[in-house]
């Protein structure tokens, strides 16, 4: 559906801030042509999509006056510098994964995704009722960028496997494709991380360069065709209850914009949250039944493994708290935020969901 000022403002009035902002209403004939760079390959159509989402809305509601035109991985960016692109102001803004720079500050997960984590309602809450929001935009400060969530895939997928996994012990020297912390977090089970594109992991796990890998659930998994090299395919996803893409943008290209322009580009964003979660939701469904009828072998994780795999990530988190105090000032809002999130969705919705599950079986 196409997305006019006459459709969208009743949406727009829902995010309270945007509508009840002044600068909103002022209307302006300025023309602005930016350049939207993204860390994900045009085949992924709901990855990429929500920057071409973006750039549709955004366009729909300034009547064309501002044209963002969108760029997959590697066309004028490589997909995992897209970070220093923007804050180099090599291009205006570019839509990316936190957790391909924790290098530069592993702080930057927070607003990623965290093993055993936040889902995406319990982010949703810490950014708008939490200090999430405060606490994120200190980070983005560092590297000369505004960042406006722009993406969320919900939970994910453990990954795909050559081999069974059967014990702690099957992940001492295992090569596995993982991105963001949860990288690190396997290293202290012995398995050696590699971060590698989306579009360059099929040949990796093809020609056995790794053994495993993760992507994001089994709509784009099929599509980059795990399912083809490797057999197993493991649940719980616990490294990844949530997965938020941002569109980062340079502060000087962003304090460039109208302000009314600014509000739009916002709601851009939140209306691309919605509809690639709802996408991931819808596809995910369908997909699965697919790959497992054509061969993959769904497997759940052993509890020892799930067990170790916690054990890891508190250590992981703890060390970093050691040697930063900015990640340990985001970690202890975060943990205890956490807390309080696992504690109420324990008795609401997850006892609500599995009993409803297991009356339909």
């Amino acid at each position: 559906m196409r997305i006019t000022r006459r459709r969208a403002l009743p949406a727009i009035a829902s995010l309270g801030a945007v509508a009840a902002s002044p600068a909103f209403g002022q209307a302006t004939n300025e023309n602005v042509k930016w350049r939207l760079t993204s860390s994900f390959p045009k085949s992924l159509d709901t990855l990429f999509g929500a920057a071409q989402t973006i750039a549709r809305v955004t366009g729909e509601m300034t009547d064309g006056k501002f044209v963002l035109t969108p760029f997959g991985a590697g066309e004028i960016v490589p997909g995992l510098q897209v970070l220093d692109a923007v804050a180099n102001n090599t291009v205006e803004c570019g839509q990316t994964y936190t957790g391909y720079y924790i290098g530069k500050n592993p702080a930057l997960i927070f607003d990623g995704s965290l093993p055993f984590g936040l889902t995406p309602r319990m982010h949703n809450a810490w950014m708008m009722y939490g200090n999430g929001r405060k606490l994120m935009d200190e980070i983005y400060d560092g590297f000369n960028i505004v960042s406006l969530p722009a993406g969320q895939t919900g939970g994910q997928m453990f990954g795909w496997f050559r081999k069974e996994l059967k014990s702690v012990k099957d992940f001492d020297g295992l090569k596995m494709r993982t991105a963001g912390f949860g990288g690190k977090v396997m290293a202290k089970l012995g398995v050696i991380p590699q971060q590698i594109a989306g579009g360059d992991i099929y040949p990796a796990l093809e020609r056995g360069t790794i053994d495993a890998c993760e992507w994001v659930g089994p709509y784009d998994d099929e599509k980059l065709g795990f399912n083809k090299v490797a057999k197993y395919y493991y649940t719980p996803g616990v490294m990844e209850l949530e997965a938020v893409n941002q569109l980062m943008i340079g502060k000087q290209a962003w304090s460039s914009l109208p302000p009314r322009y600014q509000q739009v580009l916002k709601y851009a964003c939140n209306y691309a949250m919605t509809e690639m979660l709802a996408s991931y939701d819808a596809k995910n469904a369908e997909a699965i039944a697919r790959v497992v009828a054509g061969g993959a072998v769904l497997s759940v994780l052993p509890d020892d493994v799930v067990k170790a795999l916690r054990v890891a990530l508190e250590t992981v988190l703890d060390e970093e708290a050691a040697a930063s105090p900015q990640f340990k000032k985001v970690l202890v809002d975060w943990r205890s935020f956490r807390a309080n999130q696992h504690r109420w969705f324990s008795i609401a919705d997850t006892r609500a969901e599995l009993a409803v599950y297991r009356s339909a079986s």
